[in-house]
């Protein structure tokens, strides 16, 4: 009996499975590493380098012995650098002591989280949604509740949707916007309408702005803190450097609202990972502080690449693909597909038909359902224009190999 104790697992460790995304990652690269020429639709990550000038500042940092601990919650001068960018970019006035740095802004969703909801409490989740929002609230002891979109809406949770699933225990609401893995991007209406709701039904708005810099076709970005200093005080803006300046691995995220929470978030961060990266630090106040160049540069690729990729998707047989606003992915429904059979296999779920393409055609991409839309593959195009065009080509050579069950 002892021994049976002490072996086992936390409820919580097993109730959670990997992220799809960094297993189909880990299968791609296995493949890879065995010599397989893999086309990657599956990075959720820019394929350029971080520029020179954010790499030259980490490299003065080390130079400098700037390699010490810091504030667990981040410099104060790295603090006071996302407060000008909030108040110039958004229209948003915060002090850094409302702010706090994480190791990514995946780690400041989760300690949001942790710091936020509990056991009993539930938080609206709109699909399609980043695989990664459900599991972080069920860690947090809360429920997940799932608010569907359909393509025809644009994949945005209208207010009146959200309103449907509000229940005696809702207390929080995610908004990914522009979305992984959609790209589609809420406009001024929109978030006003779902900002009221908000504020009347007292729900915290978890608001994930990663992708802020990557909106295409004149689409403006809107947030919803900015609708108004209602919202303003149960919103809590998330965002990084690991997009907008292709700075995945520098591991650099930040969060900004209420006081209270932020002061909550950084000693739950003190008792976890501490500081983040102190020549991450600086590398990122070069980046949000200095000439912006390099972002407008990557984000003119990533629009022209979009076009082509839905060009060639669209052109496919029972293969649909909406035009997305922003972010670097495509969500094409593939689901007239689901249900065949390729000799003696037959590709009966999306997760059945991405495996399929990569085993058997060396593209990547990752099903849908790991983001709540089941019948659907997400695209990423953060890639070469040679690798769209090979990519879809076989992809097309692979549904050409379908025949029905």
């Amino acid at each position: 009996m002892t021994a049976t104790r002490g072996s086992r697992l936390a409820g919580r460790a097993t109730r959670i499975a990997p992220s799809p995304t960094l297993i189909l990652v880990a299968k791609a690269k296995a493949l890879i590493a065995q010599g397989a020429d893999v086309i990657r639709f599956d990075a959720g990550e820019p394929d350029f380098p971080t520029p020179q000038r954010i790499r030259d500042a980490a490299k003065r940092a080390m130079d400098e012995g700037k390699t010490g601990y810091t504030a667990a919650s981040g410099m104060p001068e790295l603090k006071q650098v996302i407060a000008d960018k909030l108040e110039r970019d958004n229209g948003l006035c915060y002090e850094p002591s409302q702010i706090i740095v994480s190791c990514g802004g995946k780690f400041a969703l989760y300690v949001a989280m942790q710091a936020l909801f509990q056991e009993g409490d539930e938080v609206l989740v709109p699909a399609p949604y980043w695989v990664s929002y459900p599991p972080m609230v069920e860690l947090a002891g809360a429920s997940a509740v799932i608010v569907p979109t359909t393509a025809e809406e644009g994949f945005l949770a209208s207010a009146g949707r959200l309103a449907e699933h509000i229940g005696p225990n809702t207390r929080g609401l995610i908004l990914n916007s522009p979305s992984n893995p959609t790209g589609a991007a809420y406009d001024e209406a929109q978030l006003g309408a779902i900002a009221e709701l908000a504020v009347e039904r007292g729900l915290w708005v978890l608001s994930d702005e990663i992708y802020e810099k990557m909106l295409y076709g004149g689409q403006r970005f809107a947030g919803i803190a900015a609708q108004g200093e209602a919202i303003r005080e149960r919103t809590l803006v998330f965002n990084g450097v690991s997009k907008a300046y292709a700075m995945t691995g520098w591991r650099i995220g930040y969060a900004a609202g209420p006081g209270p929470v932020i002061k909550a978030m950084g000693a739950m961060q003190s008792q976890s990972t501490s500081n983040p990266t102190t020549i991450s630090q600086y590398a990122a106040m070069e980046a949000m502080a200095g000439p912006q160049d390099d972002v407008a540069e990557m984000v003119a690729a990533f629009e022209e690449r979009r076009g082509r990729v839905v060009e060639l998707l669209e052109a496919l047989p029972g293969v649909s693909c909406r035009m997305p606003v922003g972010a670097f992915y495509v969500l094409p429904d593939m689901g007239s597909h689901l249900g065949k059979r390729v000799g003696d296999q037959r590709i009966e779920t999306d997760a059945d038909l991405s495996e399929y393409l990569l085993s058997q055609h060396h593209v990547a991409v990752v099903p849908g359902s790991a983001f709540g839309a089941p019948g659907f593959q997400r695209i990423s195009y953060a890639c070469s224009m040679d690798a769209i065009e090979e990519g879809v080509a076989r992809i097309a050579r692979a549904l050409g190999e379908l025949e029905p069950a």
